[in-house]
């Protein structure tokens, strides 16, 4: 098992060689590169060069951590043509990218439009198509989400998308902060890791509150029934997760892939957010 760090919370204000070593300060060995405006930002281009490459290489060393995988976010299942051909083309760069860095994994959202989904599914059948030889070539693994907003935001129907490319090296990744979406704001979170066991290979740890709580009005919208979509990513036992069910599923099926804290909510407490979240994980998976 890869216990990684999303350094989110690092983001806007720490250059990338610190949050290398901040990262491994807070007791780590793997990041998951999730999306910076100095290296692969949301939906852009990446803004990357070799010497960057060469750099983030030497820092990682000098750290003592490793990438446990690079999570680009592109609209390659967007139903605007001319927007999912531009994100193949983010998207191939960024694959050239992780195998340059010398990582394996690339994990990614389905993105597309939650109000148009069967277009964007098509879209995505289409960009996958034309991404697999390029994945194959660099010997690059895949990891999909479903993402609250996103043209799916089902993990049963996620992993029925996975399923149907019929492709070993594409699997799943379940997103504890994402349960309730998951399945209509049931949040069962053992049915939906039990679901997808078979195609799971990452899990990340965070809380969220039901937004479907209270009849639909956990959250009040003006205008009412304003199109938005509203999750959280709190540190466990904050919010309503299930984390007792959670863990109990994934050392059921003996999970063995990448586990990642995902917590954004305190930017401003980032060491005592992380010891309530890493604590949580090691005694919930047995590994402490």
């Amino acid at each position: 098992m890869k216990l990684a760090y999303d350094p989110s919370m690092f983001r806007d204000n720490t250059s990338f060689h610190d949050m290398i070593e901040k990262t491994a300060r807070l007791g780590y060995k793997y990041i998951e590169l999730s999306p910076r405006t100095d290296f692969i930002w949301f939906y852009q281009y990446p803004k990357v060069n070799s010497a960057m490459i060469k750099d983030v290489k030497k820092w990682l060393r000098d750290a003592g951590v490793e990438l446990s995988s690079v999570l680009p976010v592109q609209q390659w299942s967007s139903p605007n043509e001319q927007e999912r051909q531009a994100a193949v083309r983010n998207m191939k760069r960024t694959i050239e990218i992780t195998a340059e860095l010398g990582v394996d994994t690339l994990n990614t959202e389905f993105s597309g439009d939650k109000y148009d989904p069967i277009t964007s599914e098509g879209q995505w059948y289409k960009s996958m198509e034309e991404l697999v030889p390029v994945f194959e070539r660099n010997n690059i693994k895949l990891e999909i989400q479903a993402h609250p907003n996103d043209f799916i935001e089902s993990s049963v129907e996620a992993a029925k998308l996975i399923r149907s490319l019929d492709l070993d090296w594409v699997s799943q990744v379940w997103c504890s902060a994402h349960a309730f979406y998951s399945d209509g704001g049931v949040g069962d979170v053992r049915q939906q890791i039990l679901n997808s066991k078979d195609v799971l290979t990452h899990v990340l740890i965070a809380d969220t509150f039901n937004y479907a709580g209270n009849f639909g009005l956990r959250y009040t919208i003006n205008p009412p029934g304003a199109p938005v979509t509203i999750h959280q990513h709190l540190n466990p036992g904050e919010g309503e997760v299930d984390f007792e069910a959670t863990y109990q599923a994934l050392n059921e099926i003996n999970f063995d892939g990448i586990v990642t804290n995902n917590v954004f909510a305190w930017p401003d407490r980032i060491d005592w957010s992380n010891e309530k979240t890493l604590s949580s994980i090691k005694q919930g998976l047995h590994l402490e």
